[in-house]
């Protein structure tokens, strides 16, 4: 089950976005909860336990941004999508370094909204299962180097599904705050332990799976012009555009602005190839 909050001030843009869920998520179990303000948004996604919040910003008493904050504060877990009329790139900012799932502009489209829930009911589900699995196994963090064992059995198995489903929870969320202490807080295992697990059955290490989805959706991002390279740093989970600048350097050889030129100058080969 999924818990919803639809935050606007406008009736009507909270009965749209209620109309939609509905129609559009009938596989998901979601429960639907309103609120018409800022403090009464906070009030009941902490209180109900939201999973998932729509937020308008600008609503009288508190706006969406404080509103995020104070719940953020008391469930880190939960997720919010600001959908705004105003696309001021303070907002926008900010509701990155909240870590909101995503920042849509009204009137948003459908299509568009319904893609940035199901990320994040992705997400929610995703994180549960890490928590359900947990705890792997009580911690075990042998003095010396254990002889090899043949691999199998229940708890193989289980450590295996386990840390294929963390590579997962890393797909889903890059773009936060994520680190070996947090997700070892999810699974209530030592981040030793759980670096150990994820590298003997993933094939490699746990900041290097983060590191390479960062540096893949960045370039992704860095073809669009329109972003700058510390928009795109903040964008997957990087709050230092300069560390970011070197973290792309060593994972590419190249800086962000070095990539973008040559990624433009090769698609605009292509287009002229294709005129040919």
């Amino acid at each position: 089950m999924i818990r919803l909050l639809i935050a606007d001030d406008e009736r009507l843009e909270r009965e749209a976005l209620a109309e939609m869920v509905t129609r559009r998520f009938v596989e998901h179990e979601i429960v639907l909860e309103e609120a018409e303000n800022g403090r009464k948004a906070a009030d009941t996604a902490i209180l109900w336990g939201a999973d998932l919040i729509l937020m308008d910003i600008e609503m009288p008493g508190m706006n969406g941004l404080d509103a995020a904050r104070a719940v953020l504060a008391q469930r880190p877990g939960c997720r919010v999508i600001f959908v705004t009329a105003y696309s001021l790139f303070q907002y926008a900012h900010e509701a990155v370094h909240l870590g909101a799932c995503d920042y849509l502009l009204k009137p948003v489209d459908p299509d568009e909204l319904e893609a940035s829930i199901r990320r994040a009911i992705r997400q929610i589900e995703t994180e549960r299962k890490l928590e359900a699995l947990a705890p792997v196994q009580q911690e075990q963090e042998p003095e010396a180097p254990a002889a090899p064992q043949e691999e199998g059995g229940d708890e193989s198995s289980q450590n295996a599904l386990v840390m294929a489903h963390v590579r997962r929870y890393l797909e889903d969320n890059y773009m936060f705050d994520i680190s070996l202490d947090s997700v070892g807080e999810i699974l209530h295992i030592s981040p030793a332990y759980l670096s150990a697990q994820f590298k003997k059955y993933q094939k490699m290490n746990f900041l290097d799976c983060l590191t390479e989805l960062r540096i893949n959706a960045a370039k992704e991002l860095l073809n669009d012009p329109f972003r700058s390279s510390a928009e795109v740093a903040s964008m997957v989970g990087y709050e230092d555009a300069s560390y970011f600048a070197r973290a792309f350097k060593k994972r590419t050889g190249v800086t962000p602005t070095q990539y973008r030129r040559q990624a433009a100058k090769a698609a605009k080969g292509e287009k002229q190839g294709a005129l040919l």
